[in-house]
């Protein structure tokens, strides 16, 4: 028998592998790592989650954001100053790589969709097509037989 597929991390996004030491247990790991578990879903993250949906609603079809866009709402949003937005650029990021998985949003480089467990760099991020076209022709779906 090979091994279990890989996993998604609850927490960060990121795609890990199975490892012996999990092999009785490999249906109930839900984290990459100890500093995962630890850390958690936070409050802070659903709010990162939600300013990025928010932003991208509020935008025409088809816009992106950057996941600073996102940090800094919530940042302001919970009284923060200054620079300190900076602190929940990770996890803005591994918000985003959630909210890929869970198949609510694409992240972007350079125009072009990447995968979310190895990006590295500047990114974009947007509502998957399917989305754009439902809110495009959203209230054109009537009843009119």
């Amino acid at each position: 028998m090979g091994k279990p597929s890989p996993k998604i991390c609850a927490v960060c996004g990121r795609e890990f592998a199975w490892r012996r030491k999990w092999a009785d247990v490999w249906e109930d790991v839900r984290n990459c790592s100890a500093a995962c578990r630890k850390r958690g879903l936070t409050e802070v993250d659903r709010e990162l989650e939600a300013a990025i949906l928010k932003l991208l609603t509020a935008r025409r079809n088809g816009a992106s954001i950057c996941p600073n866009e996102a940090a800094k709402v919530v940042h302001a949003e919970r009284g923060g100053t200054s620079e300190g937005w900076r602190e929940l650029m990770e996890p803005a990021r591994m918000a985003a790589r959630r909210m890929v998985q869970a198949g609510k949003l694409v992240i972007t480089q350079d125009g072009r969709e990447v995968d979310p467990t190895d990006f590295k760099g500047p990114i974009r991020l947007t509502l998957p097509r399917r989305a754009l076209l439902q809110s495009k022709y959203a209230g054109r779906c009537g009843s009119a037989r």
